[in-house]
Parts: structure tokens; sequence; C-alpha cells
């Protein structure tokens, strides 16, 4: 049961070497995840429906018409060295994001400089991995997965309570319309003008 659950996990997986993104797509769907790869943070923000190119407006995401995205992201991972954008970028653009910055983002690097995680980790990354990436290190993930989880299913629940009092006032207006649109004129009591009470 477990595994049903975890399956519906879909990560994005970002890395220019191809051996890594290999590796790290086996990892995952070793542990059962869904897993899309892409070999540039620009890729990365297309498939997510921002436009790469231009995100001077990060609360009003593009669609990028050529790429469709079939399943939800539940988590980002990213390499931190890649050409053009670097994972770090990457990181920053997701968080400015209002549609995308509730997606963990975890950065993987093969260089352990102090200066380089803390940055990445106060810039809002989950984790922070050295390569070769373990399956020990992806066993770290559930957590956060599960707090999205959470977190959409609470989202989901606002909006249907939000939702539901609108829809009950609507239903209760139409019955109250067809009760009144039913009543015939000789089942409506007559009035009766001119009479004296004694």
């Amino acid at each position: 049961m477990g595994l049903a659950i975890e399956s519906r996990f879909h990560v994005l997986a970002v890395d220019d070497s191809i051996i890594d993104r290999k590796l790290i797509e086996r990892l995952l769907k070793t542990s059962s995840y869904q897993v899309t790869t892409v070999d540039s943070g620009t890729k990365a923000l297309e498939f997510l429906g921002l436009d790469g190119d231009d995100l001077r407006n990060p609360n009003q995401p593009s669609v990028c018409p050529n790429i469709q995205q079939e399943m939800e992201v539940n988590l980002i991972i990213t390499d931190y060295c890649m050409p053009g954008m670097t994972g770090y970028d990457l990181l920053k653009k997701i968080k400015e994001s209002t549609s995308l910055r509730n997606i963990p983002v975890v950065i993987m690097s093969s260089e352990n400089v102090p200066s380089r995680i803390s940055r990445c980790l106060e810039e809002g990354a989950e984790e922070f991995f050295l390569k070769p990436v373990r399956l020990a290190d992806v066993n770290k993930l559930k957590p956060h997965l599960m707090k999205t989880k959470h977190k959409n299913q609470q989202k989901q629940e606002n909006q249907e309570a939000t939702e539901a009092p609108e829809v009950q006032q609507q239903s209760y207006n139409n019955k109250r319309k067809v009760r009144e649109d039913g009543l015939s004129q000789d089942r409506t009591r007559p009035r009766y003008t001119g009479l004296t009470v004694v």
C-alpha cells in the first residue's frame, strides 16, 4: 500500500550530465517515484509552465505551448553547476513564482562548498546532497513530498469549503424560486379587501 501512495509522487530531475541524470532517475524509480528528467534549468522552467527566457513577472507564468505537463510536480531535484542557468538560479526562479514556490527543491553538487550549501538552504532549498546521490539520500525526500501532499490537500479542502456556502446558497435560491414559480393561482391565498374585523 505504501508503494501505491509513493507512485503518485512526481519528481522533476534537472542535470546537464546524462550520467548523473540517468543515476538519479534510476534511484527515484527504484523508490517508486514518477520521474521526468531535463538537461537544463530553462527546460525545467518550460516544463513547469514558465517561459525561461522572460521571467520578469514571475507571478504570471506563461504556459509553454510545446510541452504538455501531464502530472503535477511534487518535488524538483537539480544539479547546482549547470551551464546557462545554475541550480541556484532555478531555485530562485521557483521560489519567486507564486504558482511554484510551494514545490520543494533539492540541490545536488559534486563540490562540498559550505557557503554554497548555506546560500541554497537560505534561499529555500529543502536539502543539499553531495554527488554521487545515493539511495539513502533519496529516502530523505519522502518527508518533503508528504509535506507538499498534505499542503495540497489542505489547499483543496479550503477551496472546497469556500465554494460550499456559495453552492448551498444558490441551491436554496433555486429551490425557493421553484416553489414560488410552482404555485398556481388557485393555490395561493386570495387577498380580501374591504373586510372589517369584528
